[in-house]
């Protein structure tokens, strides 16, 4: 038997057996509630990450946690090839919530991205028109929509792409925020789709300028181009409202959703779009084994009623102008700028005496909140949207104190 496991033997057993393909860190939780986590010496966190917005509505929601415990005693998994009394019930949940005719559903958000391109490709030669073969979509610059190899045949960023060839052609990358550069992409007849977040999260919380997304979906509409949003990260109640897309008042042709849809309990994923798209996928032509699991639709009607039942697209309005208020008030050179939208935000840090963005986490965590740098110099701060005025405000001292102590 293993003795009582310490963080240091846990870090030591993930550094031995498992890819190195993380650098995570050196904190090992094993407890989490609400906006709280612990390690496994019992000290306590603020998590201002959750787990890069898959907990929105905070670690282990009793009622998300109640739907999954109570179909895993029941029917865990029976795949598509046959019916589940589970599935039906939460397609036309989730598709009256987001006011869509389909949902294809499926179990990361990488997945999520990977149905939203074959669908874009299939409606182009189905119902566009567009030659075999010959369809382009049109992607930004330092987008991230996953790891799979044709998603990283859209990155920008050489951690992910490099010596991972050879990629998938059929992808036009243009600068993000850039309605010009979308402008003179679109000329080319064969473009079916352009796939963008409405805010980049993983390239440090970049918001575009107001009107970028509704004058962009409108140049689509003008080309007869699917407008596709990834809101696996900035979907589900993140930025203040339901969708990051919703600030403009666009409804995207597919939607990507993932990562919050389940409340972070279970891997669920799902692509949204009207029966001219979703209807060009016939049987056998695309699916999953554990899409659309019977635990999976509970988990994610129940992750959606919390979302409404406890207004939390109106708390992470509220909370967030509050949190990028008391960043700016931080009086350190390191703070060079504050952005965001709702509780998903960014602080980036101009190095100070050799001290990164990696230090000042560092330094957090040392104070009991955790976060974690995104790109060297941005510090990316997410914390569940179930977190208390109180508790913000406690953690913005922490995040100022580990700051101002360099």
């Amino acid at each position: 038997m293993m003795d009582k496991l310490t963080s240091k033997m846990a870090i030591e057993l993930e550094d031995k057996h498992g890819a190195h393909n993380y650098h995570p860190l050196p904190v090992v939780l094993s407890k989490g509630k609400g906006a709280k986590v612990w390690d496994v010496e019992g000290k306590e966190y603020f998590d201002f990450l959750s787990a890069y917005s898959a907990v929105n509505q905070g670690h282990c929601h009793p009622k998300i946690v109640k739907a999954m415990t109570d179909q895993a005693n029941t029917l865990t998994l029976t795949s598509r090839a046959f019916y589940s009394d589970a599935l039906g019930v939460y397609e036309k949940y989730v598709t009256e919530y987001f006011g869509y005719d389909k949902i294809l559903p499926m179990n990361t958000g990488a997945e999520g991205d990977e149905t939203a391109l074959k669908l874009c490709r299939r409606w182009a030669y189905d119902v566009k028109g567009v030659p075999a073969n010959e369809a382009k979509i049109i992607v930004c610059s330092d987008n991230f929509h996953g790891r799979t190899i044709t998603v990283i045949s859209m990155s920008t960023d050489p951690d992910s792409k490099a010596s991972f060839g050879p990629y998938t052609p059929g992808f036009v990358v243009i600068p993000y925020n850039d309605l010009d550069a979308l402008g003179k992409a679109l000329e080319d007849p064969n473009v079916a789709g352009f796939l963008v977040e409405p805010i980049q999260g993983e390239a440090g919380v970049v918001v575009p300028e107001e009107g970028y997304l509704s004058k962009a979906y409108a140049m689509c509409k003008e080309k007869n181009v699917l407008f596709i949003a990834d809101e696996v990260q900035t979907g589900i109640a993140r930025t203040g409202k339901l969708l990051a897309c919703d600030h403009e008042n666009v409804r995207p042709d597919m939607l990507i959703l993932g990562k919050a849809i389940s409340g972070g309990v279970y891997p669920v994923s799902a692509v949204l779009a009207d029966d001219e798209i979703m209807l060009t996928i016939k049987p056998g032509q695309h699916g999953s084994t554990f899409g659309g699991n019977p635990v999976a639709a509970k988990v994610a009607t129940a992750a959606l009623e919390v979302v409404k039942e406890e207004g939390l697209s109106d708390r992470a309005e509220k909370l967030g102008k509050i949190f990028r208020d008391q960043m700016k008030k931080i009086d350190s050179e390191m703070v060079e700028l504050v952005r965001g939208k709702g509780l998903l935000n960014a602080v980036v840090i101009k190095p100070k005496n050799g001290k990164t963005a990696m230090d000042v986490c560092l330094k957090m965590a040392e104070n009991g909140v955790l976060a974690k740098p995104t790109h060297d110099h941005i510090i990316r701060f997410a914390p569940p949207l179930v977190i208390s005025e109180e508790e913000l405000m406690e953690a913005c001292k922490r995040i100022e104190d580990s700051i101002l102590s360099f």
